[in-house]
C-alpha cells in the first residue's frame, strides 16, 4: 500500500456522509468550502507528537480521538459549531491495522459532531498528528478570553485533574495504589477527553469570557485574566474533584486540579445577574458545571483554602518546550 491507496481506502468516504457546504473535498489540490451567510469562521489547529503529547504505547484509536477532541475543545471555547476538518498525519510506516483503528475512531467522533474531513496530508516520519478544525459562529455569539469583569463568577465544566493523574500513574506506577478499575477510569479521561461543544454553544450570550483547559486550570485561567486585564480568587474547596481524586489528601488533589493538563474542560465567567439562567442553558449540555471563584480587580490569581489561607501549588501547568 502506498500513500494514495491508503488515502483512498482509509480516508475517502461515501457521499452519504458529506456535508452540503463542502463543494469539493478530498481528491483535488484543495477543498472548496461554502461558509454560511453571516457567520464567522472559527479556525484552530493542534499538533500531537508521540512521546510528548501522548505516551508512545497509546493505541491508534485513542490517539485519533484525542487529536480531534482537543481541536473541537478549542472551538467549544469560542462558542462555535464544528464543521470541517483537515488532517496531516505523519507515520513511521503504513500499517493497515494501525490506520484501521485510527480512522474508525476518528470518523466516529467526527460523525458525532456532523463534521467532514475535507483534506490533509499523509507522509512518513516520526509519529505526529496535526489537525485543523473549522467551525461557524455568529458575530454576536463569539466567546473570547477577553471580556471578564470584576464581580463575574468563575465556573468550570466536569472534573479537573484526572488526566494529569493518569499520566503520572503511567510514568511512575509504583507511587500510586489504585485499583485496575480506577486506572482504567483515569486513562479514559486522559485518552478520550469529551469536547464540551454543547456547553460552549449554550454559553453564548451568557458567558462574559471562556477558555478551554488544556495546560491546567491555573495556567489557562491566567491567560483569560491577562486578556481581560482582571484578577481572580479561586476557592480550593469548590474545585470539582472526581471520586478517585477525592481519595487523595486534599492538598494533593487540589494541586492536580489546579496544575495538571489535558482536562479539556471549559473555564468560563458569568455576570452575577445572569447566574440564574445557567441551569436552564446547560440542562441539555451533557456535563456538570461548578462555581469555583470570582473575578476581582487587579491582575493576580489568588487560590484560597477553606481556612482562607493562600494555597501554594505547582503553577506552571503543561509546557510545550521543557526547560532544561
Amino acid at each position: 500500500m502506498n500513500e494514495f491507496s491508503a488515502i483512498q481506502h482509509f480516508f475517502t468516504r461515501s457521499s452519504h456522509s458529506l456535508r452540503s457546504d463542502v463543494k469539493l473535498g478530498i481528491g483535488d489540490d484543495a477543498a472548496l468550502l461554502q461558509p454560511p451567510p453571516g457567520q464567522l469562521l472559527a479556525m484552530t489547529t493542534d499538533t500531537l507528537v508521540s512521546g510528548r503529547h501522548f505516551p508512545e504505547q497509546t493505541c491508534a484509536a485513542d490517539i485519533a480521538h484525542k487529536a480531534l477532541a482537543v481541536n473541537l475543545s478549542d472551538l467549544a471555547a469560542m462558542g462555535a459549531t464544528p464543521a470541517w476538518i483537515l488532517l496531516a498525519l505523519t507515520l513511521p510506516e503504513l500499517s493497515d491495522i494501525w490506520l484501521d483503528g485510527f480512522t474508525k475512531s476518528f470518523f466516529q467522533l467526527m460523525d458525532r459532531f456532523a463534521c467532514q474531513l475535507v483534506g490533509g496530508d499523509l507522509t512518513q516520519g516520526p509519529l505526529s498528528i496535526t489537525i485543523q478544525a473549522i467551525g461557524f459562529v455568529s458575530p454576536q455569539n463569539v466567546l473570547r478570553r477577553q471580556g471578564a469583569q470584576p464581580g463575574d463568577l468563575i465556573y468550570v465544566t466536569g472534573h479537573l485533574g484526572d488526566a494529569g493523574l493518569a499520566l503520572a500513574c503511567l510514568e511512575n506506577p509504583h507511587l500510586f495504589s489504585l485499583t485496575s478499575g480506577q486506572q482504567q477510569t483515569l486513562l479514559q479521561r486522559l485518552n478520550r477527553p469529551e469536547p464540551r461543544v454543547a456547553s460552549g454553544l449554550a454559553l453564548s450570550g451568557l458567558a462574559s469570557a471562556a477558555i478551554d483547559i488544556s495546560d491546567g486550570l491555573a495556567a489557562d485561567l491566567t491567560h483569560l485574566l491577562q486578556a481581560s486585564q482582571v484578577g481572580a480568587i479561586i476557592q480550593t474547596a469548590q474545585l470539582p474533584l472526581s471520586p478517585i481524586l477525592k481519595t487523595f489528601p486534599a492538598a494533593s488533589a487540589w494541586s492536580w486540579a489546579l496544575s495538571a493538563g489535558d482536562d479539556y474542560e471549559l473555564c468560563f465567567t458569568v455576570p452575577r445577574e445572569k447566574q440564574s439562567f445557567l441551569a436552564e442553558a446547560l440542562e441539555d449540555s451533557g456535563c456538570s458545571y461548578h462555581l469555583i471563584g470570582e473575578i476581582t480587580q487587579g491582575d493576580s490569581l489568588q487560590v484560597l483554602t477553606p481556612e482562607k489561607n493562600s494555597f501554594s501549588f505547582p503553577s506552571r501547568g503543561f509546557e510545550h518546550f521543557k526547560k532544561k
